[in-house]
């Protein structure tokens, strides 16, 4: 290709800047907007720091960022799924995501495989609903349990016309899996993306452009950029809200 693109949207997944939003997440959504977000990803798992649905989506609207998707807890998939496909629906979401998994499957790929039928079931009532379920990596996932490894697994077993993936760049590095590698194999079932740069030594993330994850290449490589959430998440720094700026800053001028 000769024109190089940027991102025409930029998310925050709230994790990265949980302090800031348990103190004040009315504030901490603004100043999220002020750093030039575009999007957020909620943290229903967090009960979305004390806000109901509506207050979510009002604060929204008033300080004017859009919410694609939310990380939620598994055992959600299992209890009043619909009234909670119903907040998706009052919120703006497009996905529900799941973030990891029980520890039962720390030890059983049975357990792995229990999940992945769950996702099934609860992934056909959310598209009934218009919404996607989807399911994002931790670096815990790509450890092998059984001669296998349990994200594989769980990927082949999950029907892809009811349940999609969120590729985490960072934590598929840290894990010692090659995010490009499962970009080309599974190119047609990532539909959103945590941004996250990781140090050479694997046991931690670091600012954008400052670690060894090419996210130029990564996402020059996804089909259909534009239309699939894109969100920083960096983790393990004291000063989230400068970091979350910076890595907004990153990725605005990045082209690709």
């Amino acid at each position: 290709r000769t024109a190089r693109a940027r991102l025409a949207r930029i998310g925050l997944e709230l994790y990265a800047v949980r302090d800031a939003m348990r103190a004040n997440p009315e504030r901490t959504l603004a100043d999220v907007k002020a750093m030039g977000y575009d999007d957020v990803e909620l943290l229903w798992s967090f009960g979305n720091f004390g806000r109901t649905p509506a207050q979510v989506k009002a604060t929204l609207a008033q300080v004017g960022l859009r919410a694609p998707s939310a990380h939620i807890a598994p055992e959600i998939l299992l209890e009043h799924w619909e009234q909670r496909l119903d907040d998706a629906r009052l919120i703006g979401h497009e996905y529900l995501i799941v973030p990891s998994l029980p520890a039962e499957t720390d030890t059983s790929l049975d357990a792995w495989k229990r999940w992945a039928d769950h996702f099934n079931v609860a992934g056909a009532a959310a598209r009934k609903a218009g919404i996607w379920l989807a399911f994002h990596n931790e670096p815990g996932h790509q450890k092998p349990l059984d001669g296998q490894v349990p994200y594989d697994v769980f990927v082949a077993r999950t029907d892809p016309a009811l349940v999609r993936l969120q590729l985490d760049v960072g934590n598929m590095t840290m894990g010692g899996g090659d995010p490009m590698a499962y970009l080309t194999r599974h190119r047609d079932r990532y539909f959103s993306f945590h941004v996250k740069d990781i140090a050479a030594d694997l046991t931690h993330d670091v600012e954008l452009g400052h670690g060894i994850v090419n996210v130029r290449a990564l996402l020059a490589t996804i089909p259909d950029l534009a239309h699939k959430p894109v969100y920083v998440e960096q983790e393990g720094t004291e000063d989230a809200m400068g970091a979350a700026r910076r890595d907004c800053a990153y990725l605005r001028a990045l082209e690709f």
